[in-house]
């Protein structure tokens, strides 16, 4: 047997172990329905901030106080305009007053009343009316003085001209740039998302089986390379089974949806074609995977207790927003030199170059990329196994100087 392929077949038997010991356990199931969980929080909180914004809205209005055939204009206008504005931007529901002798006065009074939040009030001559408004309610002040030139433009034509446009709907030829910035940002997201939910779990793994002392008996029985690339590959067969699995609930879910939602996802198509793209966007999440997993495996066999694996958490989160950060501003200017930073330096290459692809339809860019990554994972392999082989184990050239400071000679 070869030295390649005994290699090979050392660093596959310790990725099986790594892979078996991790999903056959009862905790790998918690953690592959930690979305879900995460999922239903999200949909609570969400669901319960919505209550109380449609609770906050139902309390507060705007009111015009207006005599009532002015008044009548104003609430036909109103209903007009809250047709054409996305229900998430309307201003409170509108409230006309009748004028008393005093309206500034009147005003004020409203705006005091504790049963209901008034955002603004109108009062005076519609030409140049005043506008009583509530802190941080500009919004509400520019809707109340379009409507007092609505009012008062229908009030002086009699019956304004009213446009019936007739709308034509087409296909887009091409596809916008809008929709590849969108798709670009996406893909980048998704690559971070997955590999920041999943590669942390490698420095967790390594500086485990140290304290156990099992590195050391698997660094005596194989190469040092071999344990590292193999826990890699172990861990990454975890990552692969969790994304499958995902994936697959996803895409069916995605087929139960309206027809008039799924045809909106076709703006966001890849420059590439959709078979590339999900081949790519594959390659691209394990480069990713592999590149941050072999180098916090490097910093995660340095850590001696859980103490040191906690601190290191904060700047491995960090190096990867910072990446996930430079690949979408990449992701914005296709092209550019920041694109092309992006694309070369190693940690943040997989997602620029995804992004990459919902713009540009060339393909060679990305086979030398997903080369030059396959480089860096097997630089940052070897150098994380040399890193633990001189300052763990007190082997290698290290050991050997201070058996030479020492004025003895090493042993056969």
């Amino acid at each position: 047997m070869t030295r390649v392929r005994r290699f090979l077949r050392q660093m596959l038997t310790v990725a099986r172990r790594d892979f078996v010991a991790t999903v056959a356990t009862p905790v790998f199931l918690l953690f592959l329905f930690a979305p879900a969980l995460m999922a239903g929080l999200s949909a609570v909180g969400g669901i319960g901030a919505a209550q109380m914004n449609d609770g906050d809205t139902d309390r507060a209005r705007i009111v015009a106080i207006l005599p009532p055939s002015q008044g009548r204009i104003m609430a036909a206008e109103d209903a007009r305009l809250r047709r054409i504005i996305p229900r998430g931007g309307r201003p409170a529901p509108l409230a006309i007053v009748a004028p008393t002798a005093d309206p500034a006065a009147q005003a004020r009074t409203l705006v005091a009343a504790s049963d209901r939040d008034v955002d603004g009030v109108l009062y005076g001559d519609l030409a140049r009316p005043t506008i009583l408004l509530a802190p941080l309610a500009r919004f509400s002040g520019d809707y109340l003085e379009g409507l007092a030139h609505a009012t008062l433009a229908t009030e002086r034509l009699g019956d304004p001209v009213r446009v019936r446009a007739r709308r034509i709907e087409t296909r887009e030829t091409g596809r916008s740039i809008g929709g590849q910035h969108q798709a670009g940002f996406l893909a980048v997201f998704g690559v971070f998302f997955l590999t920041l939910f999943l590669a942390g779990q490698v420095v967790g793994s390594m500086a485990e089986e140290r304290n156990n002392k099992v590195i050391e008996i698997l660094a005596a029985a194989v190469p040092l390379e071999a344990v590292f690339g193999g826990k890699l590959l172990g861990l990454f067969g975890v990552a692969v089974l969790f994304v499958g699995f995902w994936g697959t609930v996803i895409g069916e879910l995605l087929n139960l949806l309206p027809a008039g939602v799924s045809a909106a996802f076709g703006e966001l198509a890849p420059a590439i074609g959709a078979p590339g793209f999900a081949f790519l966007f594959a390659a691209y999440f394990s480069m990713a995977y592999l590149l941050l997993g072999s180098a916090f495996l490097a910093i995660g066999a340095q850590a001696q207790s859980q103490r040191e694996i906690q601190m290191l958490s904060l700047p491995i989160t960090l190096i990867q927003v910072a990446m996930f950060a430079l690949a979408s501003a990449a992701a914005r200017a296709p092209g550019s030199t920041l694109a092309l930073v992006a694309e070369i330096f190693p940690l943040s290459s997989p997602f620029a170059m995804v992004g990459r692809a919902t713009s540009s339809p060339s393909w060679w860019p990305h086979v030398a990329a997903l080369a030059w990554q396959a480089l860096w994972v097997a630089l940052f392999i070897g150098a994380g196994a040399r890193l633990f082989r001189r300052g763990v184990l007190q082997s290698g050239s290290g050991r050997w100087i201070r058996w030479r400071r020492h004025g003895a000679a090493p042993p056969a």
